[in-house]
C-alpha cells in the first residue's frame, strides 16, 4: 500500500496528532493544575524511529470511488463531514480498495476525505467533526471517587493489581480522569501520578502517564522532550506543528510558557535551522485561516505559484511553498492539490519530494496528506511504528491516546483497508503483558 509520490527510502512524514477537542476545559495561563511527578524532561523521552518509509507510487480510487465524487471535468465539491453517517464505504467501484489503484491526476476529488477530526467542543468548526468516531467515550454514571478508590486499592500491599488499574483507566474519558486525580488527592493527599509510578515501569508506565496527561499539556511536553539534551526529535516537532487547529497551537505556546518557563518559537529556532526552522515558525502562529469555504479562483492561482515556484523553473522558491502550505485551510489544500495535478500533470505531493529533503519535505508532506486524509495519515503512522524488527512504542502511544475520543474508530478501518488486517492483530503481535492490554482495550479489541 501506499500514498502517491512518497519516496521508497525515509521514515515517514505521518507523526500522529495530539488529542483535540478539550480546549473548554483548559485553564488559562499560569493556572495549569498539573500535578508533580510527571516524567523528568531529560534524556529525550522518544527513542529514534525505525526505518523505513512510503513505497513507491500508488493511489487513490478513481473518479466516482464514493457515492458523490465529481466527474472529471466537473467543478470539485469536497465532502468536508466525510462519508455520509460518518461510515467508509466496504467497497469501492470495481472492488477498489482505497491506495489500491493508480492515482488519478485529473481530479483529487475522488480521495476518499475524511473530515479533519475533532471531539465536539473542540474549537474547530463544526463541519469538521462529523463523520468521527472515538473508541474511548465519557463512563456513563462515572463516579470519580470510587474510581480513585479502585485505583488505591490496585496499589496498596504487595504487588499491584495492574488489571483493575486497566479496566478503570481504558474505560475513562480524558477530562474524566483529571477528576480521578484529583479525587485520590483529596482523599488520600497522595499524587495519583507518583503512585502509578512507582507500581509501574518502561512501556505501561509511558501509557498511562500519557493518558492522565492533560491534552494540552501532553503536547507542550512532547515538544520540551523532542528539544530537551542533546539532538532534536525532528518528527516530533513535525506531528504537532503541522497539524494542529489554531487554538490548539495557541494553547501549546501558552503551556509551554506556563509549564517550562521558555518560549516556544525561541526553542525551535535555536534547535533547527534553515527552511525547516521557518515552516516550523509560521506554524506555531497558530493563524491558518480555517474558513471551510473553498475558493476555486484561489486554489487555481495557488496551484500555478507553485508550479512556477518549483516544477516549472531551475531551482526552488521555498517561500512560496511555505506561504501557501502554512496559510491555507485544509479544504483550500485540496482544491490547491487538484489544479496543481491539472496543471503540472504530477501530484504536489509528488513535486515537494522532487523540489525538498529531509525534514522540510517531511513537515509539506505532513501539511498536504492531513488535507487529504487524516485517518490514512495516522493508520500508515502506526504501521510503520509496528512494521519490521522493533517496535517505535512512543509513537505507538501517542497516536492510540491521542486519537483515542477522536476518531480512532475510522482509523481501524482504514488501517485494515490498507494492510489487510486489523491493528489490534498488530499491537497483540508486537506488544505483551499489561502494555498490550491496556493498548487492546483503548482501541477497542
Amino acid at each position: 500500500m501506499s500514498y502517491p509520490g512518497y519516496p521508497p527510502t525515509g521514515y515517514p512524514p505521518f507523526p500522529g496528532y495530539p488529542p483535540v477537542g478539550q480546549e473548554s476545559s483548559f485553564p488559562p495561563p499560569g493556572q495549569y493544575p498539573y500535578p508533580s511527578g510527571f516524567p523528568p524532561m531529560g534524556g529525550g523521552a522518544y527513542p529514534a524511529a525505525p526505518g523505513g518509509g512510503y513505497p513507491g507510487a500508488g493511489g487513490y480510487p478513481a473518479p466516482g470511488g464514493y457515492a458523490g465524487a465529481p466527474q472529471p471535468g466537473a467543478p470539485p465539491s469536497y465532502p468536508v463531514g466525510g462519508f455520509p453517517g460518518g461510515q467508509m464505504p466496504s467497497q469501492y467501484p470495481g472492488g477498489q480498495t482505497p491506495y489500491s489503484s493508480q492515482i488519478n491526476t485529473e481530479s483529487f476529488s475522488s480521495y476518499p476525505i475524511f473530515s479533519p477530526a475533532s471531539l465536539d467542543n473542540s474549537s474547530e468548526p463544526a463541519a469538521m467533526t462529523q463523520g468521527t468516531q472515538g473508541t474511548i467515550r465519557p463512563a456513563a454514571n462515572f463516579d470519580a471517587m470510587r474510581d480513585a478508590e479502585i485505583l488505591r486499592k490496585a496499589m496498596k500491599g504487595f504487588g499491584t493489581d495492574e488489571q483493575a488499574i486497566v479496566d478503570v483507566v481504558s474505560a475513562r474519558s480524558n477530562d474524566q480522569r483529571q477528576k480521578i486525580k484529583a479525587a485520590f488527592k483529596t482523599m488520600y493527599g497522595k499524587d495519583l501520578i507518583k503512585d502509578l509510578k512507582s507500581e509501574l515501569s518502561g512501556n505501561m508506565e509511558e501509557l498511562i502517564l500519557a493518558l492522565f496527561m492533560p491534552t494540552t499539556y501532553y503536547d507542550a511536553w512532547s515538544l520540551r522532550n523532542a528539544m530537551k539534551g542533546a539532538g532534536t526529535q525532528e518528527r516530533v516537532l513535525i506531528e504537532i506543528l503541522c497539524t494542529r487547529s489554531n487554538r490548539e497551537i495557541q494553547d501549546i505556546v501558552r503551556c509551554y510558557q506556563s509549564e517550562f518557563g521558555r518560549d516556544l518559537e525561541k526553542d525551535i529556532r535555536s534547535d533547527t535551522s534553515g527552511h525547516f526552522e521557518r515552516l516550523l515558525v509560521s506554524m506555531c502562529q497558530g493563524n491558518r485561516d480555517e474558513n471551510q469555504n473553498v475558493n476555486h479562483q484561489m486554489a487555481q492561482e495557488d496551484a500555478q505559484r507553485l508550479y512556477q515556484a518549483g516544477e516549472g523553473k531551475l531551482g526552488t522558491d521555498e517561500s512560496c511553498f511555505n506561504m501557501i502550505l502554512a496559510t491555507r485551510s485544509f479544504p483550500q489544500l485540496r482544491a490547491t492539490m487538484e489544479a496543481y495535478s491539472r496543471v503540472a500533470n504530477r501530484d504536489l505531493l509528488s513535486s515537494v519530494g522532487r523540489e525538498f529533503s529531509g525534514n522540510v519535505e517531511s513537515g509539506l508532506k505532513a501539511i498536504l496528506q492531513c488535507a487529504l486524509n487524516r485517518q490514512a495519515f495516522f493508520a500508515e503512522r502506526l504501521y510503520c511504528a509496528m512494521k519490521g524488527a522493533g517496535t517505535d512504542d512512543s509513537t505507538l502511544v501517542r497516536i492510540v491516546v491521542t486519537r483515542s475520543e477522536i476518531d480512532l474508530v475510522q482509523i481501524k478501518q482504514m488501517f485494515s483497508q490498507m494492510y489487510q488486517k486489523t491493528l489490534g492483530t498488530m499491537i497483540a503481535s508486537d506488544t505483551s503483558g499489561d502494555y498490550r492490554k491496556l493498548l487492546l482495550a483503548i482501541v477497542g479489541q
